[in-house]
């Protein structure tokens, strides 16, 4: 029998696409990057995911993993073909609120979780951008962080266990409630591994208590590097706050011409900043952060006064990436971390690039933990501009790794960063990771062509090259 009578028999024909216009739909994720599936199947259970895989594995066709396809580095672009199996029926969930942990099935949305949480006071600490449509899954898969893990950390300090589907097919629990599991950490080398080692099924995720308090404010500034210095000072003071986030003038514009928000465009910079905890904390420090604002030229500092005036500055952030299709129908960025202490001249560097090569950039970025987001608008169907936005990421790339960064803060390295990991890893490092992908995954059915440099595993990698298959950039 064929693949798809393979597949059909085991899930059914309404778990099953192939058509071209539905291979389309999922042919790539919320990258640039496209590629072709065989078919893509939406398994309902872990037993199904399973079968999926064993199915697979017996015809030799690769699996790509796929949540809600919010992802932004190609990692779930099915730039080899296959079948791409997509998690997003997965909806289980099961709070403990004595534990403060919950079992969250792939394919449960981000923002639902915390929905469901509220009831019990609590609420999940990673929030992307794409809080309302990305999955757990895909946090699980990609360490995604958001604005207010500065002081909770990313998806991996909230992952207690998951279920996980190995490439035979065998299913496995990793983890569990106890804090510190003995033997190796496995869950930790899951999380984060973008689909290419195992399939995600479940995750045990830690819920944190919500605040009792809470200060939101916006600050502008003449300069970005103001606004920098502004963030460097609050951490040197000993603050860590729930959030601090930058945007520049560009995106300013960009998302007030969307929203009607009341945002200064004529300001060079505006930085957010969030408190949470005991008013009799909270106050001095929101005062504090205030402060440090204005003796770095901070032109207004403005504190939210009300629940719907606070959710309006957040809509505000969430919505940059969005807003840019106002300016162009295509963007690309990169997500790079660099020390905060390096900000302000990586900036610097930043705005040199994009006016070199004549590119409208804008900036928005997790500030307090110095994870950039220089967004370039451009239209992907001009050959010329393409080719120029990408020569240009990838100097920004080079230019926060030079400074002591690294290539991805939440993003993850998938299809787009892939041939860019030898601008931070070694030959060895490239090789041990391969061999980990060697181990769990000998045929090299998940998720293949992604993180890893072809030639990782034999010691023939050169450095960063972007040698993109024909067609595989839209």
């Amino acid at each position: 029998m064929s693949l798809v009578s393979d597949l059909r028999t085991a899930l059914g024909d309404q778990d099953i696409l192939e058509e071209p216009v539905e291979l389309h739909v999922f042919s790539k994720d919320g990258s640039l990057i496209r590629g072709q599936p065989t078919c893509v199947v939406f398994p309902e259970d872990t037993a199904e995911v399973a079968e999926v895989v064993r199915i697979a594995g017996h015809h030799g066709v690769p699996i790509v993993p796929r949540g809600a396809g919010t992802g932004l580095a190609g990692g779930a672009s099915p730039t080899e073909g296959g079948v791409v199996l997509v998690t997003t029926a997965l909806k289980a969930m099961e709070i403990d609120s004595a534990n403060r942990t919950a079992w969250v099935g792939a394919g449960v949305i981000n923002l639902d979780l915390t929905k469901a949480a509220e009831p019990f006071g609590l609420y999940f600490a990673p929030d992307p951008s794409s809080q309302s449509a990305c999955t757990i899954g895909g946090n699980v898969a990609n360490n995604s962080g958001g604005p207010h893990c500065l002081s909770e950390g990313s998806t991996t300090s909230h992952v207690l266990g998951m279920e996980v589907v190995l490439a035979d097919g065998e299913i496995v629990v990793l983890g569990g409630q106890a804090p510190d599991t003995p033997g190796l950490d496995l869950k930790g080398l899951i999380v984060g591994s973008e689909g290419t080692l195992g399939i995600v099924t479940r995750a045990l995720v830690r819920l944190l208590p919500v605040e009792p308090d809470v200060r939101t404010l916006l600050m502008d500034f003449p300069t970005v590097e103001d606004a920098a210095r502004t963030v460097s000072d609050v951490i040197a003071a000993g603050l860590v706050p729930a959030a601090l986030e930058l945007m520049d003038q560009g995106m300013v514009r960009s998302v007030e011409n969307w929203l009607h928000a009341g945002l200064p465009i004529d300001a060079a910079a505006v930085l957010l900043a969030e408190v949470v905890g005991e008013t009799e904390s909270v106050e001095p420090q929101s005062q504090l952060i205030a402060s440090l604002g204005r003796a770095n030229a901070a032109r207004t500092v403005t504190i939210a006064e009300s629940e719907e005036d606070r959710a309006l500055l957040w809509l505000g952030r969430k919505s940059a990436f969005g807003s840019v299709a106002q300016l162009a129908p295509d963007y690309y960025l990169h997500d790079a971390v660099v020390p905060r202490t390096r900000l302000v001249e990586t900036m610097k560097g930043i705005y040199e690039i994009a006016e070199r090569y004549d590119l409208n950039m804008l900036n928005v970025f997790h500030a307090g933990d110095g994870n950039l987001h220089p967004l370039i608008a451009f239209d992907a169907s001009d050959p010329e501009v393409s080719k120029r936005a990408y020569a240009a990421g990838d100097e920004v790339v080079a230019l926060c790794v030079g400074v002591g960064g690294a290539l991805s803060g939440e993003h993850g390295i998938g299809r787009e960063k892939r041939d860019l990991m030898g601008t931070h890893f070694s030959e060895i490092d490239l090789d041990a990771q391969a061999r980990l992908k060697e181990a769990l995954d000998p045929e090299g059915l998940f998720n293949p062509a992604k993180v890893l440099p072809s030639g990782s595993r034999c010691f023939a990698f050169f450095g960063a090259r972007r040698d993109v298959p024909e067609g595989a950039w839209v």
